[in-house]
């Protein structure tokens, strides 16, 4: 069987006004060398009044200024494909150029629909983002491959392999009716030995361009992994500026450890609990689909130094709490536990949503209480009137941190829940709830969320982790 990387390059690894594609080119000439290669493309990154800023980013600002009735400047937009257009060999520039042209005029044509209808939602959004980010930048690399002498070809939208729901704005992979759009893109990969091709973008069964949550590209890797598996030995390759260490080193300056290997289920969780590894939702696809690809995150600086995700690692000699990790605005809703079955039948099924935890329950007046921690609070908010009305007497407590202890195999550290809880109130913190579970591999603590509470319990936490003695 060949072998086959779906590498994912992210807004960060094409940096600002296209500042990283020497780097990627450099990347992409190495790994296919030894391997077919599809490669899932993110939006570049700008400059917008002196701050970093992903196209992404610019486009809903500049949709939502325009359902307003506000001005809008769409220079700001075309101002790094101009940059990027540096990298085109002077034979191939001038058909950039007309690409270029081409998607931003759709894109453009998009927000002028906003303005004409004082919306920025569902369709007229998706094309906004899908022709001014992910899916142009995937054919202007196409051409910087070929002008680097790579054999290389790109997929259009009339041919576009991933196929989802009807849900336009957050939607979610199709299995079925993906791999019976595969033909086209099996052909060109077939002829070529690079394809790229947008991340975070979907189309329904009629055409309809849809988009992934944000971080949807790591998605469509996973999408594009699970699509090709059967035929190729296939690897999932996220590209990001370093491999993944104990803690967000943002937050964490000392002691930092670099994390060789991660199971699927220690890598979703990171995800969930802050950590910008991969997306939780790529995870819970391959799993969802009954497929097992090995992930890499590769440090594109240091390419030997990787990361990789697997169902089970090989090597479980490290240190056992592999990362502390934390989130801020959560939400703990509190619903009777006769009543909590039918909310979480309904948050998969009706709302697809599976950002919470739902933690121990507790007995209060001879009536037993479920806790669901929801990691996104603004969630909540929205959806507070859908969420309470499964309970009438249903509580929500808003403004909660959460910090979390991550690793399979901590069963086999000493006293780590009670050393950890130490830490935090050594860092003069209060502990508003613990919820500590062997099988579930985590340790996770709430506390109120103020100001820098929970990067305070990140740090004092991870100072122990030096410490800890394990089996």
């Amino acid at each position: 069987m060949s072998k086959l990387t779906i590498a994912k390059f992210g807004g960060s690894a094409i940096g600002i006004d296209g500042k990283g594609i020497p780097e990627i080119v450099k990347r992409i000439k190495e790994i296919q060398e030894n391997s077919k290669l599809v490669v899932v493309c993110s939006a570049p990154l700008t400059m917008v009044e002196g701050k970093k800023r992903s196209l992404t980013d610019v486009i809903l600002g500049i949709g939502n200024d325009a359902a307003n009735g506000n001005n809008f400047d769409f220079s700001i937009v075309e101002k790094p494909y101009m940059k990027i257009l540096e990298y085109v060999s002077d034979e191939l520039r001038n058909s950039c150029k007309e690409v270029i042209d081409e998607f931003l005029k759709n894109s453009k044509e998009a927000i002028e629909l906003a303005t004409s209808k004082k919306e920025f939602l569902d369709e007229i959004r998706s094309k906004a983002l899908a022709f001014s980010g992910e899916v142009l930048m995937s054919h202007v690399l196409n051409l910087i491959l070929r002008s680097n002498g790579i054999k290389s070809d790109t997929i259009s939208l009339d041919d576009w392999p991933i196929i989802t729901d009807n849900n336009i704005e957050s939607t979610n992979f199709l299995f079925s009716e993906s791999i019976s759009r595969m033909d086209k893109i099996e052909q060109i990969l077939e002829k070529n030995d690079v394809i790229s091709i947008g991340g975070f973008i979907g189309k329904t069964k009629d055409g309809i361009i849809t988009t992934y949550e944000r971080g949807g590209s790591d998605r469509t890797a996973a999408d594009l992994g699970i699509l090709f598996h059967k035929k190729y030995d296939t690897v999932i390759d996220l590209e990001k500026d370093s491999s993944v260490v104990s803690a967000d080193p943002k937050i964490v300056k000392n002691e930092l450890e670099e994390v060789n290997e991660l199971s699927y289920n220690e890598a979703r969780l990171a995800g969930m609990f802050g950590m910008k590894i991969v997306d939780p939702i790529a995870i819970k696809e391959i799993l969802e689909n009954g497929v097992e690809i090995p992930l890499t995150i590769t440090n594109m600086n240091s390419p030997n130094m990787i990361t990789r995700i697997q169902r089970k690692p090989d090597d479980k000699s490290g240190h056992p709490l592999k990362i502390v990790t934390g989130k801020r605005n959560c939400a703990i809703l509190r619903i009777e536990s006769e009543m909590i079955r039918d909310l979480l039948v309904s948050l998969d099924k009706d709302k697809r949503y599976s950002e919470f935890i739902v933690l121990s329950p507790f007995t209060k007046d001879g009536i037993e209480f479920s806790r669901v921690l929801f990691l996104d609070g603004d969630y909540v908010k929205r959806n507070e009137k859908y969420i309470l009305s499964f309970d009438a007497l249903a509580t929500v407590a808003y403004d909660r941190g959460v910090v979390t202890l991550i690793g399979d195999e901590m069963w086999r550290v000493q006293q780590i829940a009670s050393k950890a809880s130490s830490k935090i109130g050594d860092a003069g913190l209060n502990i508003l709830n613990m919820d500590a579970q062997e099988e579930t591999s985590r340790i996770i603590i709430v506390i109120e969320d103020t100001e820098d509470s929970v990067s305070k319990a990140i740090e004092s936490i991870h100072s122990e982790r030096s410490k800890i003695k394990f089996i």
